[in-house]
């Protein structure tokens, strides 16, 4: 069925879907390189693809002929010289709700990292506030630090909060298996009956967790003790490393089979 035409071409609506398919895909793989150096590789890409369709529907064959010629260089440059970004790309897409419900995925990654790094942050006496993200979003926080944007390792994480770093302050925020940003600056709780002795990585990993659906893993820097909140208030306080990782994956897991996400699970 045929729902207009422009001069000697016409359009379906499978075509228009088509398009609207080809937008979205295009305006995604953008989206999530946009501030990369793949991104102006991408934008000219995109160029040369668009300017091919073009010159087939003028029939100008030699120019065709010659974009067509040039985009496949372009393309196997553009998968050399960005290997970082691409595999972030497919990071990002495999780590989408859809593909783990249909798949299945295992979200460990971020729970491991999160789980050796405090344990070693906890032995050096490094202070370290790590925030893991769920379904609320966190993008205004995320814009108040450093963006990273790096695949989350316990490696990086230490070093991160190691003194004397110019990252060392401030929360690290974790989503889809990367470290989004670090050096942020989050909400500090407002609740009266805290404990004075509390210090501002703790005030503010219950401020965050009172405002979303977040979990916060703090280590002391004084104490070096690890403590893990979630939905305002502390949950485990003095975790060792085989109780971290329990209570991140209970938590995170039963997380995704739950429509509220309100329901605290029970620890």
């Amino acid at each position: 069925m045929v729902l207009f035409r422009i001069g000697f071409i016409s359009f379906t609506l499978i075509d228009l879907l088509d398009i609207a398919a080809v937008y979205f895909v295009f305006f995604k793989i953008y989206q999530i390189m946009k501030g990369t150096r793949a991104s102006q590789m991408f934008a000219g890409l995109l160029l040369i693809i668009v300017s091919s369709f073009i010159f087939q529907i003028l029939n100008m064959e030699g120019m065709s002929w010659l974009v067509s010629s040039f985009s496949a260089v372009w393309v196997i440059a553009f998968v050399i010289l960005f290997q970082p970004e691409l595999r972030r790309l497919l990071i990002q897409i495999g780590q989408t709700r859809v593909i783990r419900m249909l798949f299945k995925v295992e979200e460990n990654r971020a729970i491991n990292a999160v789980t050796d790094a405090a344990v070693e942050l906890a032995e050096r006496h490094y202070g370290g506030l790590m925030i893991i993200q769920k379904d609320t979003g966190l993008k205004g926080l995320i814009e108040t630090g450093v963006k990273l944007q790096a695949e989350v390792t316990s490696e990086l994480l230490v070093s991160i909060f190691a003194p004397r770093t110019p990252l060392h302050d401030g929360a690290v925020i974790i989503g889809n298996d990367l470290i989004l940003a670090a050096k942020c600056i989050l909400p500090l709780t407002q609740n009266p009956d805290i404990e004075r002795a509390m210090g501002t990585r703790h005030r503010a990993a219950l401020g965050i967790t009172e405002e979303s659906d977040a979990v916060a893993v703090v280590v002391s820097e004084e104490t070096g003790k690890i403590s893990l909140a979630y939905g305002g208030e502390y949950l485990h306080r003095n975790l060792d490393k085989e109780n971290l990782k329990k209570s991140l994956t209970k938590i995170l897991e039963e997380s995704r089979q739950k429509t509220d996400t309100t329901i605290k699970p029970e620890l």
